[in-house]
């Protein structure tokens, strides 16, 4: 790691008081970010703390609606991509934005390819690619398939890409997310080479070890505005996350929770043993009783959403079993998890969720006629009676069933979901953020609902990044950390302060990576 001692002198890139603002949104309100040349700089905080935007606002994609932003001290505005890519600043994404079908040369010059006589000249695109590649110690064949090499070394190849225009600015955005602990050595190698060659390299990650093995400073986000600007050695990870949660250790409100009065032994409605997928999620232990609320914690990319989608057969577990009431399991799709009664709530309810052009009603009923068929169409009598009690019982408004979906406030939307999947009667009920981006008086009604269903007997697996919700409504809780679970909480021990301590302790996965 670079000695913090030299990170000074003029930044290659200032950004001062930007602020970036979209229809009835403030992105971003006055944020600060210096960059260096020949340092490492991370970029820090939660889903929504304007990362992406700040990057967006740097690269061109949505310019600043206020503030400046300095290359090598002079003003630059840029109204698109490649005009930042021209002046040296180059954006390597968590998704690898390459074309698999080409060589790797092609990939690395695509758009830049050397002509003679009008043409490509193929020989000197592959050494030019060869250059570039030696440049960061990858030794593979500029002519092999793209395709050919595993995502490891397509993330480094477009690595490379992003050096054709000599850049000065490396944003690396989420690199690791697809890697595992010897890749991500790796390109922590590759990243200290450009590094030390100095060039300045934004990091965004949300796993605290590789930032603390790998950054010289930090910067700070939340809700779209500045926490601070820190060095690793002078902010450990409690406080690291303490500022990206807004909370402080030891000042936290100890929350009242329902007590659990399941009697011991009693056999679990669900049990995984070392449930897992490559790539996703370390094999994971979890048990769900009957009657009880189940919390899962954990950071952005913890793997909270991954192991969601696991239960209820959205994506397939490589690793482990999954039993319902003792009867092992090997779901082929959600449609047979449903049929265990097992439901679940998308994070995304936009994608995975709402049916904006639809009613209320046709959303509200849309789980159960799924799980009957198309065949067999709920009768009328029924599907208004469900939708009636339904829009009473989580005081949907308007409470008006053929108000269309797209009329409705994220918080009433959300009700119709949580009442699409209550009507199917589900035992086990996975809610995966029901709370995020609604108003304070939906996010509390929801959480009574949820204690009112444990309290009548259903098992509920709660997910949500607000730990005070966590603590408020689990009777356990299951904490995750960079795809591992690392703690199961019970008794006292659910509350905050343990959960951050829990998230925020160092990991022995990634002491190899520690910088050199």
């Amino acid at each position: 790691m670079t000695d913090s001692s030299a990170l000074t002198g003029t930044p290659v890139v200032e950004m001062r008081d930007i602020s970036v603002e979209f229809p009835g949104v403030k992105a971003l309100s006055g944020v600060d970010l210096r960059l260096l040349p020949g340092e490492v700089h991370a970029l820090m905080g939660e889903n929504g703390a304007g990362k992406s935007t700040l990057i967006k606002a740097l690269t061109g994609v949505h310019p600043p609606t206020a503030g400046v932003i300095r290359l090598q001290g002079e003003p630059v505005a840029f109204d698109a991509p490649g005009q930042a890519q021209e002046a040296g600043i180059s954006t390597v994404y968590q998704e690898v934005n390459l074309l698999p079908n080409l060589s790797v040369a092609e990939n690395i010059l695509l758009g830049r390819e050397p002509r003679r006589l009008g043409h490509i000249d193929g020989r000197a695109m592959r050494a030019r690619a060869k250059e570039l590649l030696t440049r960061i110690g990858l030794s593979i064949d500029p002519a092999s398939l793209l395709s050919s090499h595993p995502i490891a070394i397509q993330q480094l190849v477009a690595i490379a890409r992003a050096l054709v225009v000599d850049a000065r600015v490396l944003v690396l955005d989420e690199p690791t997310s697809s890697l595992d602990a010897d890749e991500v050595d790796e390109l922590f190698r590759i990243v200290r080479v450009l590094r030390d060659d100095g060039v300045a390299i934004l990091f965004v990650s949300h796993f605290l070890d590789q930032v603390y093995a790998i950054a010289d400073r930090m910067t700070v986000l939340r809700n779209g505005s500045l926490v601070g600007e820190y060095l690793p050695s002078e902010m450990n990870r409690i406080e690291l996350v303490s500022a990206m949660l807004g909370r402080e250790m030891g000042v936290l409100e100890e929350v009242q929770r329902r007590s659990e009065d399941r009697a011991p032994g009693t056999a679990p409605f669900l049990s995984a043993v070392a449930l897992g997928r490559t790539g996703a999620l370390a094999p994971v232990d979890l048990e769900i009783h009957a009657g009880e609320v189940v919390g899962l914690a954990g950071l952005l990319g913890s793997g909270r959403t991954e192991l969601a989608r696991m239960l209820f057969g959205a994506d397939r577990a490589h690793t482990g079993t999954l039993t319902i009431n003792g009867r092992a399991l090997r779901p082929r799709g959600p449609r047979t998890m449903i049929g265990q009664g097992v439901a679940f709530c998308s994070e995304d309810r936009k994608a995975e969720g709402v049916v904006a052009d639809l009613s209320i009603r046709d959303n509200l009923v849309l789980a159960l006629q799924a799980a009957r068929g198309w065949a067999r169409p709920i009768p009328r009598r029924t599907s208004e009676a469900l939708v009636k009690e339904y829009i009473a019982k989580l005081d949907i408004r308007p409470a008006d069933p053929d108000a269309l979906m797209s009329s409705l406030s994220g918080g009433n939307q959300q009700k119709v979901l949580l009442a699409r999947w209550l009507v199917t009667r589900p035992r086990l009920l996975i809610l995966d953020e029901p709370t995020r981006g609604i108003d304070l008086g939906a996010k509390a009604h929801i959480q009574k609902v949820v204690a009112d269903l444990a309290a009548e007997g259903m098992a509920v697996l709660f997910i949500s990044a607000e730990l005070e919700e966590v603590v408020r409504v689990s009777d356990r809780v299951v904490v995750l950390r960079d795809r591992h679970k690392v703690a199961e909480l019970t008794g006292r021990d659910v509350s905050v302060d343990k959960i951050m301590s829990v998230i925020a302790a160092p990991s022995a996965n990634h002491t190899a990576a520690v910088a050199s």
